[in-house]
């Protein structure tokens, strides 16, 4: 079971790592209404992922 958690915690730390290189990408002046959607999507995901994991390790 630890080492499930740990796997878990690698995931959301990866796509944690993967949303703020996507930030550190974007330029103001290009950035779409699209583009913000996608990364409120991804922010989304995430608070849903780390829910679900915290719900299971209570």
């Amino acid at each position: 079971m630890e080492n499930d958690k740990q796997v878990k915690l690698q995931t959301l730390h990866e796509r944690m790592e993967t949303l703020v290189n996507v930030l550190d990408t974007l330029d103001p002046e290009q950035t779409k209404v699209e583009d913000i959607d996608r990364i409120i999507n991804m922010l989304d995901e995430l608070e849903a992922q780390c829910q679900q994991y915290r719900q299971q390790y209570e």
